[in-house]
């Protein structure tokens, strides 16, 4: 499972022409599947997601979590997050979740992130969606439960 962490001052998804989800401070979060991942994997990204120390504290030294803050999350499935690019100009999807496998992976995520104490918002899956963001830093983190 792969997490690419925006720090955002607001973030927004837009769905045909209308918003469907909005946040002020916090993280945009854009979800990638691998096709092997499983609970383990979204147990350990949830866990480094919300103890994630990147906003600054007093001394501004990126010290302080999500949580400390009471900041919010914008979570939006990302299926092209493991595209390989390795060979060619075409990106290869191989290692992509594909249909109801990743679907449920995303919402099982979804269930555990709202057994902890942040708020967060999502986009939908395999909608086509347009997403909008100010990153604050700008600062930008890769959690991937594969390479860690």
């Amino acid at each position: 499972m792969r997490l690419l962490v925006q720090r955002v001052i607001e973030a927004k998804v837009d769905i045909d022409g209308s918003t469907k989800s909005k946040i002020k401070d916090g993280f945009l979060v854009l979800l990638g599947i691998h096709k092997d991942d499983n609970e383990s994997d979204i147990e350990y990204c949830i866990r480094k997601l919300i103890n994630l120390r990147i906003f600054s504290d007093e001394d501004d030294k990126l010290n302080l979590s999500i949580r400390d803050l009471n900041y919010e999350i914008l979570l939006v499935s990302q299926f092209t997050l493991y595209a390989s690019t390795k060979k060619g100009n075409r990106p290869s999807f191989d290692k992509c979740a594909k249909g109801d496998f990743a679907r449920n992976l995303y919402e099982d995520f979804i269930e555990k992130l709202k057994n902890e104490d942040v708020a967060f918002q999502t986009g939908e899956f395999g909608s086509d969606m347009k997403v909008s963001l100010i990153n604050d830093g700008p600062v930008t983190i890769i959690i991937d439960s594969r390479s860690e």
